[in-house]
């Protein structure tokens, strides 16, 4: 069977883009992760090394957050990697990426980059 760990909003300050002026200046973005895996073995012993570690998956994502890169897909695939190798008993991994303040005309509430892939 199949249960999730999602991890929503997390709001992390960094410095990616395309442009110059956007590893200068840097803004926020905000991730959201889906974890798939067979987590029952957890349900039943109630034991830490029986799971997925979120903290873990947190601190995967801080790290990777801190590399700028140009692209949020690039950013995304290293999260998504990374997960996949600490955690081999993971089946699916989402992975959802919002730049908060894109450097474009329009007001919005930012623009998202999104992969998954299911191993």
């Amino acid at each position: 069977m199949t249960s999730k760990i999602i991890i929503e909003d997390l709001k992390i300050y960094a410095y990616h883009g395309a442009l110059p002026e956007e590893t200068l200046i840097g803004t926020y973005y905000l991730l959201n992760v889906e974890v798939h895996a067979d987590l029952w073995k957890a349900v039943a012993t109630d034991d830490l090394n029986d799971t997925i570690n979120y903290a873990e998956i947190n601190e995967i994502i801080h790290n990777e957050m801190k590399v700028p890169s140009k692209l949020m897909e690039h950013v995304a695939g290293r999260i998504l990697k990374n997960i996949k190798l600490k955690f081999n008993q993971v089946s699916f991994i989402k992975i959802r990426i919002t730049k908060t303040s894109p450097p474009m005309t329009g007001e919005m509430h930012g623009v998202s980059v999104e992969i998954e892939n299911q191993f």
